[in-house]
């Protein structure tokens, strides 16, 4: 098993599931700027404490979000 780049790691860990995103997709999160990665983190980590309601208005908004 290859080592996961940096930022894939920290994504892995924060809770991405970084093994159902394409080639692509994750190369273009490799590619992140430890800026953006911080944002993204952030972003993911208000979205998780809020989950339940995010959860319960994705069959009304359809999970336009993600």
């Amino acid at each position: 098993m290859t080592a996961l780049d940096p930022n894939l790691a920290r994504l892995a860990d924060a809770g991405f599931g970084i093994e159902t995103f394409t080639d692509e997709q994750r190369a273009v999160l490799a590619a992140l700027s430890p800026a953006e990665l911080v944002l993204l983190l952030d972003i993911k980590a208000r979205l998780d404490e809020v989950e339940p309601e995010v959860q319960a208005h994705a069959s009304v908004a359809g999970a336009a979000l993600f």
